[in-house]
């Protein structure tokens, strides 16, 4: 173990964890009004709206996000559209963790008692009205665990986006691997920060639902 290498390259691999964790925060923002759009419309009746969003959440869960991150960056110039990697990255990883955002967003609206949607509209609150003041706050506190799950899933692949060059962790740890051709100490280091902000962001979710627990 070389830890005066480590030492050295420390400060690169800091750098790349922040890029990191603007990547996710910026992707988690995009997957939840992604999917809580397509959870309301996979809600709705109207199959102009139910059917777009079925087709979301298949093509997005039944095809590799990989693949979803180079159809993007690799193949967006054949239909103009032409990004940089990192924005690249945060649409490709907020479309795919989005369609898994919105069957959390869906289950957890679900799961409040009809009753309260009948109470509601008896007294005369109009369906959006009944979902944005009576059904989200309620359905809140079960969506918590499981877009909790989805977002330390998202922070961990999103070392997918090394492969569409965008420096954040993984690709650093390649990258020093190529001149140093210490493979174990720079995984582990990438490794460990990985921990650290997957650590940080797990206890923030536990936080969050404590607090939606608290007030029950």
């Amino acid at each position: 173990m070389d830890f005066d290498l480590i030492a050295r390259v420390f400060v690169y691999f800091a750098r790349a964890a922040w890029i990191t964790v603007e990547l996710s925060l910026l992707s988690v923002c995009l997957g939840l009004c992604l999917g809580m759009a397509a959870a309301l419309c996979k809600l709705s009746p109207d199959p102009w709206l139910h059917m777009p969003a079925r087709v979301y959440v298949s093509v997005f869960r039944g095809t590799p996000c990989l693949i979803q991150l180079f159809v993007i960056y690799f193949g967006g110039p054949q239909i103009g559209l032409q990004l940089e990697p990192f924005p690249a990255a945060v649409i490709g990883l907020g479309i795919n963790i989005g369609a898994y955002m919105t069957e959390s967003i869906r289950g957890a609206i679900l799961a409040v008692e009809r009753g309260q949607t009948e109470a509601s509209r008896s007294l005369g609150l109009s369906k959006s009205q009944t979902m944005v003041k009576v059904i989200l706050p309620q359905a809140a506190r079960l969506m918590i665990r499981p877009l909790g799950v989805n977002t330390i899933a998202l922070i961990k692949g999103s070392s997918l986006v090394s492969a569409i060059s965008v420096v954040e962790l993984t690709y650093t740890a390649h990258r020093y691997i190529g001149s140093t051709y210490r493979p174990f100490e720079m995984f582990l280091l990438a490794a460990m920060f990985y921990l650290v902000i997957v650590s940080i962001a797990s206890f923030f979710i536990r936080q969050v639902d404590r607090h939606f627990v608290m007030e029950i």
